[in-house]
C-alpha cells in the first residue's frame, strides 16, 4: 500500500540512549493511541537509526493536509499529557515537516528506511518532481524495495503549540522530503550511492546540500491497531 491519505507528517529527532526505552514505552503505547484518535490520522510508523547515532524517524500518514490545523489536533497539541511533558525535552534538535504528499509508489512501511532531506533548485520544481516520479514508478518494484514517496513542507497556519514551546520552539523543517522503503538495508544504501547521491539530485533539478539518513522499523500501527488499547496513567510506572 502507498503512502494513506494526501499528507503527511515527517519528524526527525535525537533521543538520548539513556531515555530510549521509556520513549519507546511511551512513544508506542500512549501517544500512537492518542495521535491515531484523531479523526484524518491513518497510520503512524516510527523508525530508529541503523548507523549507531540516537536519531528516530516518525512518519504520521494523514487523510487530509487540513488535518494538521484541525481543532481535534490543535486540542492535543496544546494540552500534552503528562507523560508527554516530561519526555518532550528530550525530543532533541528536532525536525519537524507538515507535508503535502507529491509523489507514492509502492508500498509504505517496511523493515529499512532511507529519508532524504532536499529543497528543489530555484526554478526547477516540477523538473525535480518529475524525475522523482519516474524513479517512484520503477524503483518500488525492484528487488529489496517496497516504495518510494515524496512529501513538500507546508507550513499551516497555526501559532506556536504548547508542545513546541516544550521543546524549546526551536524546531526545524525540511523542505521536501523523500522516504524510500525497502526489506533489504543493501538495496537502500546502494540507492544512496547511485540513483539518489547529491551529485544525481543536482542533476535532477535539487539544490546541493541534501541530508539524509537510515532507519530500521521500530513499530507502526493504524487506528484500527489501537482501538482497544486501555488508557495508561503516568502514575502506573
Amino acid at each position: 500500500m502507498s503512502v494513506i491519505g494526501k499528507a503527511a507528517l515527517a519528524m526527525w529527532w535525537d533521543m538520548a540512549t539513556l531515555h530510549r526505552s521509556e520513549f519507546e514505552h511511551w512513544h508506542t503505547h500512549e501517544h500512537f493511541p492518542e495521535r491515531l484518535g484523531i479523526p484524518g490520522f491513518r497510520r503512524v510508523t516510527r523508525w530508529l537509526s541503523a548507523e549507531g547515532t540516537e536519531g528516530v524517524f516518525v512518519m504520521y500518514e494523514l487523510d487530509e493536509y487540513e488535518v494538521l490545523a484541525s481543532p481535534a489536533y490543535l486540542a492535543r497539541l496544546n494540552a500534552p499529557t503528562p507523560w508527554s511533558t516530561q519526555l518532550m525535552p528530550h525530543h532533541r534538535n528536532m525536525v519537524r515537516s507538515q507535508c503535502r504528499v507529491l509523489e507514492s509508489g509502492g508500498i509504505n512501511p517496511a523493515r529499512h528506511a532511507l529519508t532524504i532531506r532536499l529543497s528543489p533548485a530555484s526554478g526547477q520544481d516540477e523538473e525535480l518532481r518529475a524525475a522523482i516520479r519516474r524513479l517512484s514508478q520503477r524503483i518500488p518494484f525492484q528487488p529489496g524495495f517496497a516504495g518510494l514517496h515524496l512529501l513538500r513542507h507546508e507550513t499551516p497556519p497555526i501559532p506556536a503549540t504548547e508542545e513546541q514551546k516544550i521543546r524549546g520552539n526551536a524546531d526545524r523543517t525540511a523542505d521536501w522530503v523523500l522516504v524510500a522503503c525497502g526489506y533489504e538495508a543493501d538495496a537502500l544504501r546502494a540507492l544512496s550511492e547511485r540513483e539518489l547521491r547529491n551529485e544525481s539530485l543536482v542533476e535532477m533539478g535539487a539544490s546541493p546540500g541534501a541530508e539524509r539518513g537510515f532507519y530500521e522499523l521500530s513499530c507502526s500501527a493504524t487506528p484500527l491497531d489501537v482501538a482497544d488499547t486501555p488508557a495508561i496513567a503516568r502514575a502506573a510506572h
